[in-house]
């Protein structure tokens, strides 16, 4: 594997903010609709343009999902925000649609185990589910964006042939999804990896649409977010403060933090538009309200030069 000089890294990448959703729906910590919201108003304000906001699943299985409706109906919104909803089911979809959710989030998995363990299907039927929502959305002319999780390795099945990533990336582009997010469930993806399941992936699906989602489990999100960009990818998934992990994924730490992200970005001069400053604050207000310092180590080297 070559080392790509920056000439060949993206001159603008695009932060896709997961932690009002992502980051939340774990913690047993009951944050409030208020709070979720103030949290979403201080991204923006920073300068975040894309806030995935809230998810439309049953509250018996993600009660900390239950407020979604009263967040989205009380984000002070921005015309340049896009304010996202993870919706697995048609009734997920129609609620999305009356609170007005700029666009919709469908997920399907690269593991056929995983698959089974978090929505009780196999990938084949994951995909059929998705065909009405598909339609729907083109229908009201609302974007859906389309998640693989599993990328590269799984809890149950271990690592996962880039193939198989590639072969479900490629049935959610061609069901219409516009974006296709990559991620790695458990944060156990290292440069190699990565390259493999990207180059597989690239093969099927332009990379000027795929997304990358890293867990930092063992360590290497933002090895493996620079093994992406070199790789020509733009877009990445970050949680404020490295909130969030996996209920079905044993061990499986926070989402890379989008505070570690952004300095890592502004140090190969790659463009955001987003306030680092402003950002550090956001990651501090919901973690005070979690009760726990932010997993981001900018976040935290920050607060101590204060």
């Amino acid at each position: 594997m070559t080392s790509p000089s920056n000439s060949m890294l993206p001159t603008q990448v695009k932060i896709v903010e997961v932690g009002p959703r992502d980051g939340l729906q774990n913690e047993k910590q009951q944050i409030s609709a208020a709070d979720k919201i103030k949290l979403i108003e201080l991204l923006s304000d920073a300068g975040i343009r894309y806030i995935e906001s809230g998810s439309f699943v049953s509250p018996k299985w993600v009660p900390q999902m239950a407020t979604s409706t009263d967040v989205f109906k009380g984000i002070n919104r921005k015309s340049n925000v896009t304010y996202a909803a993870l919706t697995p089911n048609m009734k997920g979809f129609e609620a999305a649609v009356a609170v007005n959710a700029t666009e919709v989030a469908i997920f399907g998995a690269a593991s056929e185990a995983f698959s089974q363990k978090n929505i009780n299907c196999s990938i084949a039927e994951s995909l059929a589910r998705f065909a009405p929502i598909m339609l729907a959305a083109k229908q009201a002319n609302i974007p859906v964006r389309g998640y693989v999780s599993c990328v590269v390795g799984c809890p149950y099945e271990g690592d996962i042939d880039p193939e198989q990533v590639a072969l479900v990336a490629e049935k959610l582009y061609q069901m219409g999804c516009y974006e296709i997010s990559l991620g790695d469930t458990i944060g156990v993806g290292t440069p190699l990896s990565v390259q493999k399941m990207l180059q597989a992936v690239s093969a099927r699906v332009p990379t000027a649409k795929l997304a990358v989602h890293f867990h930092d489990t063992y360590g290497q999100a933002l090895t493996n977010i620079y093994t992406a960009l070199q790789n020509g990818i733009s877009v990445i998934d970050s949680s404020i403060a490295g909130s969030g992990g996996c209920p079905y994924a044993k061990g499986a730490s926070g989402n890379v933090a989008t505070e570690d992200v952004v300095y890592l970005l502004n140090g190969l001069n790659i463009k955001t538009d987003i306030d680092l400053n402003k950002l550090v604050q956001a990651g501090w207000f919901i973690s005070d309200k979690l009760g726990k310092a932010p997993s981001s180590k900018v976040s935290n080297a920050y607060r101590s030069q204060e």
